[in-house]
């Protein structure tokens, strides 16, 4: 932190809020803050992260007399200007299924001013920074400020015919949110439906990407006591991540005698995916554990699931915990135990060599 004394005819605005700035991020240099508080709130949300990042995106060009050298500083002026769109969208999304939703906001704030300095301010590129800042005011009951930024969202992809289906997915997520948080479930339902629609026509009816409509949909059916309808979906959810996660932990080596699909590549999870794996993963065996309609089968299915997520991310010992619930599963059910023993061998090699 460090005070400013704005000098005439600069006009400082704060990070967040726009307001005049007297506090200036002494690593940078070129950020400012109203407030302590909103500086903490922007450190903790994406500063940090991005922070050695800004410098070069906020100092003017130098001059050059070449047209050739000219061009190429804009080239890569555009290139980092496009990775920290990237790294801010990811990080407000992972912020998101994490469940911090103010923490989320100047991550997306900084996805918007970058997309607009790099598409202009009606391209459909901003629509993604509009949905995380919706959809982190709907977790923070701003429901009002929510519905003005999906407002812009829809307007904004009306306005463009060729939208892509994968923005498009997000976006009626996003209003079924809106719209679930106003106790409006017909409504929620028909967005949830649109949602996985344009995710099926992308990556189809059983990948990942169109998972989170299925489970946010699943969580309606839930709140209006249609719980058989719930569990039946929440099934598929868990379906869906299992087969994904397969694949994912196979490429990765953790299971030795997995083949490795190649095309798998791709679809490797970001921090975001991850973030979102946890949540609705968990968030359905919290809901499950104590829930007998669910059935032994699917439990076994989920706690395999939950094994193979935290097998992915490192987390060895929570995910043999996982293995040895679902193991006790197997048993009820005399089903084949061969994967799930596979899986406990890899994970207890894999906590020895930890210890040694």
């Amino acid at each position: 932190m460090n005070p400013l004394a704005n000098p005439k005819g600069v006009k400082l605005l704060c990070e967040l809020c726009q307001k005049p700035a007297y506090l200036q991020c002494t690593s940078c240099r070129v950020t400012y803050y109203c407030s302590e508080e909103h500086q903490k709130i922007d450190r903790i949300g994406i500063h940090d992260k991005i922070c050695s990042l800004l410098l070069p995106l906020r100092t003017p060009l130098p001059l050059v007399s070449s047209e050739e050298e000219r061009r190429h500083r804009q080239e890569q002026l555009l290139q980092r200007q496009k990775q920290m769109i990237d790294l801010t969208r990811t990080e407000g999304s992972k912020l998101l299924f994490e469940g911090e939703h103010e923490s989320a906001v100047p991550a997306a704030l900084q996805a918007l001013r970058f997309s607009i300095a790099v598409y202009g301010l009606s391209s459909v590129e901003l629509v993604p920074a509009y949905l995380v800042l919706g959809e982190a005011s709907i977790g923070l009951g701003r429901l009002t400020q929510a519905e003005e930024y999906l407002s812009q969202a829809r307007w904004t992809v009306l306005k463009t015919p060729d939208c892509d289906a994968s923005i498009k997915s997000k976006m009626y997520r996003i209003c079924g949110l809106l719209q679930a948080a106003k106790g409006n479930f017909s409504d929620a339902l028909k967005n949830y439906a649109n949602d996985i629609y344009h995710a099926a026509l992308v990556s189809g009816p059983r990948h990942v990407k169109t998972s989170g409509g299925y489970f946010h949909m699943a969580n309606v059916f839930f709140r209006k006591g249609q719980a058989d309808i719930a569990h039946n979906i929440y099934a598929e959810v868990v379906n869906i991540w299992n087969t994904m996660l397969e694949k994912v932990v196979a490429v990765t080596a953790a299971v030795p005698s997995a083949v490795g699909d190649k095309d798998i590549a791709e679809d490797m999870l970001d921090e975001a995916q991850e973030a979102e794996a946890i949540q609705m993963l968990h968030a359905i065996y919290d809901l499950q554990q104590s829930n007998p309609s669910y059935g032994p089968a699917n439990m076994m299915q989920l706690l395999h699931t939950l094994a193979l997520l935290h097998c992915h991310m490192m987390g060895f010992s929570k995910s043999l915990e996982f293995t040895e619930e679902a193991l006790k599963c197997c048993e009820e059910l005399s089903a084949d135990t061969a994967p799930l023993h596979e899986l406990q061998s890899v994970l207890q090699s894999r906590l020895s060599a930890e210890v040694h």
